[in-house]
């Protein structure tokens, strides 16, 4: 056991290294750059000018110097300056990650908390009327935006109650945000609970046909202790799976939920520091994304390790 952790926080510290760095080059292969924009926002059209921009910002010195100033930065917790508001990113960046952590968690809970015993019961219920009616909001789940979905609500919103639900004054109490939050989050979450259903599903008639299921039956268990003791035990491996994927990709992938509801995220901030080439910005979310889809990933690995004490790994 412990030389699995090991290996896997090692293993963990590799990827984001590797991810630092593509991170770093491939920002900087983009076309145009931050002292670019600056230049032609203010109407400058002396070369020296924009020289001095550059040099003020450090993009004159070599990449390597760059990326070693960034990285060392990011070790002693210096994620550097702002180009656009000319604050600490880390100022910048800090209040926003609590929003979209709010939200990512909403959604993964309504997707968890609906698609995990809808998909059992349609599992149990194979072929039956509230099998069909499932199958097919998990469908209309599927095909269905999120950004879409989102502005049926806001439509519905004002047709129905005369208000916008977006975040347009900071909310006053926590249970003012969550109520808030939780629209957009039943948006986003939408689609990711009818995934899980109806991989839950799948993976719990598979299951429901192995012979020790029949075995468990045959000894006189009831149908509750075979369904959801013996079954969705072994069933939930592959959905615990499809929900860390879910997870991470919530984590970066609230950008036009974000912008729908007008929701000050890390989301929509990313996008706004990328059409201004803010360098700092930029590498600082997308690293901070990096690191919680590999946190996600590891996190999983320890879940299977719960759920299923067959699977071991060797030290």
């Amino acid at each position: 056991m412990g030389a699995y952790l090991t290996r896997r926080v090692l293993l963990m510290a590799l990827t984001l290294f590797g991810m630092s760095v593509l991170i770093f080059v491939m920002l900087r292969l983009v076309p145009g750059n931050i002292a670019d924009i600056l230049v032609d926002s203010a109407g400058i059209a002396d070369p020296k000018e924009k020289a001095k921009i550059a040099r003020e910002l450090g993009l004159d010195r070599p990449i390597f110097d760059q990326y070693l100033q960034w990285i060392g930065g990011l070790v002693r917790g210096d994620l550097g300056f702002a180009y656009v508001s000319e604050r600490p990113a880390l100022e910048e960046i800090a209040p926003r990650i609590p929003i979209s952590a709010k939200l990512a968690g909403l959604a993964l809970f309504f997707s968890v908390i609906l698609g995990v015993p809808l998909g059992v019961i349609s599992a149990v219920r194979q072929n039956s009327v509230v099998d069909y009616l499932l199958r097919i909001i998990s469908l209309s789940g599927l095909s269905l935006p999120s950004f879409w979905l989102g502005l049926l609500i806001l439509m519905a919103s004002v047709q129905w109650f005369g208000m916008i639900p977006i975040y347009t004054n900071e909310p006053r109490s926590f249970i003012d945000e969550m109520l808030l939050l939780s629209i957009p989050a039943a948006a986003v979450g939408f689609r990711s609970s009818a995934l899980i259903m109806r991989l839950t599903r799948s993976s719990m008639l598979e299951v429901l046909r192995q012979d020790y299921i029949r075995t468990a039956r045959s000894k006189g268990a009831s149908q509750t202790t075979v369904n959801y003791v013996h079954a969705l035990r072994n069933a939930l491996l592959p959905v615990v799976t499809i929900i860390g994927i879910e997870a991470a990709f919530l984590v970066g992938g609230l950008i036009v939920t974000e912008t729908v509801f007008n929701i000050p995220g890390v989301a929509r901030f990313l996008v706004e520091a990328i059409l201004w080439r803010d360098y700092p910005i930029v590498q600082n979310l997308v690293m901070l994304i990096a690191f919680c889809v590999v946190v996600v990933n590891f996190l999983v690995d320890m879940a299977y390790m719960a759920l299923d004490p067959r699977i071991k790994y060797a030290d």
